[in-house]
């Protein structure tokens, strides 16, 4: 590991606003922002470039940038001290253990934003809008929370899409080709970077948000795998 990374793992253990691996946090986050504001999540947010942008927005909300990796929450983080954004924190962690940090109804947003999408079908339970990790999220959000999903990925996007259809789920944005057009809202615009790197080289950016508001039985999923397996060759 070089001597940056080591660094910024060192320095991260000192902030105030990041917490690695914390216990008795589900129900205590109102205690730890110190106001009873509502608590929207980053998932897999890197370097925290939405909970921060958003934070600098929204004053009264409390935003907390989830990921394992400590060298990209460093800089995150860095920022919101230097801004003195007291309504953002990190919380340092694998997205598959989420549910130990929040209580039933503590959250009332999720933010994923360009997630690894998780190409190969072995890999499909991996993606972070699957009904695995949709009934994780269940489990903390308010019964009419959102889940935003921003991705330039358009296997996830439509995978996304055929979840939410096959499950019911409540479907309130659906935006193809996010930046074609007028009427885009400030929040929209945040970039991260990743998607300021442009990898994928295409400005084509997909944008869902819907709300988790039906229960997500699991044998359903072999029909949702199905929908995404190659056909056979004859």
């Amino acid at each position: 590991m070089g001597q940056k990374k080591l660094q910024r793992f060192a320095e991260i253990k000192q902030f105030p606003n990041v917490l690695e691996y914390p216990q008795n946090m589900p129900g205590n986050w109102a205690a730890f922002f110190k106001n009873s504001h509502p608590l929207v999540l980053e998932l897999a947010c890197g370097k925290g470039e939405y909970a921060v942008g958003l934070g600098r927005m929204f004053a009264s909300r409390n935003f907390v940038g989830v990921d394992i990796k400590g060298n990209r929450i460093w800089r995150g983080a860095k920022t919101a001290l230097d801004e003195a954004l007291n309504n953002v924190a990190f919380l340092r962690t694998s997205i598959d253990t989420i549910g130990q940090y929040f209580a039933g109804s503590e959250v009332d947003e999720i933010w994923i934003t360009f997630p690894d999408p998780q190409l190969r079908l072995s890999r499909i339970k991996k993606r972070l809008t699957h009904p695995k990790f949709l009934r994780m999220y269940q489990q903390f959000l308010k019964p009419n929370g959102l889940v935003h999903l921003k991705t330039d990925s358009p296997h996830l996007y439509n995978f996304t899409k055929a979840v939410i259809q096959l499950y019911g789920l409540e479907l309130l944005e659906d935006r193809d080709n996010l930046y074609d057009g007028s009427n885009i809202s400030e929040v929209l615009k945040i970039k991260t970077h990743y998607e300021s790197l442009d990898i994928a080289q295409s400005s084509r950016i997909h944008y869902l948000q819907f709300r988790i508001n039906k229960p997500l039985p699991q044998q359903l999923e072999e029909q949702l795998k199905n929908l995404f397996r190659e056909p056979a060759n004859d």
